[in-house]
């Protein structure tokens, strides 16, 4: 098994005119890498209605309910996260109760608010209620205000994840920028925190730190946007590490991280 937990599709009511032919792109290039089970995410509209940080309610739930879509059409390749604002509490509430009652298994946070905000806990205790993880969006160390999005580092995760110590958070691509040794060195002693090393990075000697700082079973394969990325540090990943490590890696973290047979095993 192989499954990619960070992974996006995008839907009609966005900002791409060729949506369809890049979400059968994703599943044919799924299928050459050898993914199993894409874990996705849409992000509303993608800022074609209301900013993609920012989403409306309304383009939260247009992008959850395009994801359910493709998750009745690919059922055994396609799961989903239920992707919500927290700046609206109770719609997120709701929203989120409404996707994993429709078979979604995780939450996704983008950049709508710091992690660290105590807007986050209703959200991390509805994780906590329901046993799924929360996928978070974060810059590798952020050292600058970027507009449109409240980004997070994983300084603040790091004090979201204490307050729900029994919730797994997932930081997301290690890969995705910025200085990832100062992501490691703020997460390795905060155990419900679980690396996604997704994202277009592939900087040498990054898995070699992602394995001293965290260990094998707090690592989880993914891709993000750019696939081949994640394709390469997968063949990276098969020279450094034992068959056995290779699968918690490759999909034995991830069958403990999200529900129980959320993968059919």
């Amino acid at each position: 098994m192989l499954i990619d937990v960070h992974a996006h599709f995008y839907q009609a009511d966005g900002q791409r005119a060729d949506w369809a032919e890049r979400n059968a792109s994703r599943l044919r290039a799924g299928e050459q890498i050898g993914i199993t089970r894409h874990v996705a995410s849409i992000l509303g509209t993608w800022g074609r209605r209301s900013p993609t940080y920012f989403p409306s309610p309304t383009d939260v739930r247009s992008g959850n309910d395009a994801l359910l879509g493709l998750m009745r059409a690919h059922p055994d390749r396609i799961s989903g996260y239920a992707c919500v604002n927290p700046n609206y509490t109770e719609h997120a509430l709701a929203e989120i109760a409404r996707c994993l009652g429709a078979g979604m298994i995780g939450i996704k946070l983008a950049a709508s608010r710091r992690a660290d905000d105590p807007l986050l806990d209703p959200i991390g205790e509805a994780a906590r209620a329901h046993g799924v993880p929360v996928l978070h969006h974060i810059w590798q160390h952020r050292r600058t205000e970027w507009p449109g999005q409240e980004a997070s580092d994983a300084v603040e995760l790091a004090t979201l994840a204490r307050r729900h110590r029994t919730v797994p958070f997932i930081l997301a691509h290690i890969g995705g920028g910025g200085d990832w040794l100062h992501t490691l060195q703020a997460i390795d002693r905060v155990e419900n925190i679980y690396v996604d090393l997704s994202g277009s990075g592939v900087d040498h000697g990054m898995l070699e730190a992602c394995i001293r700082a965290v260990g094998v079973g707090r690592l989880l394969w993914g891709c993000d946007i750019t696939m081949c990325t994640g394709w390469a540090k997968l063949r990276r990943l098969e020279q450094l590490l034992t068959l056995d490590q290779l699968d918690q890696v490759r999909w034995r973290n991830a069958e403990s991280v999200f529900p129980a047979g959320s993968f059919g095993t």
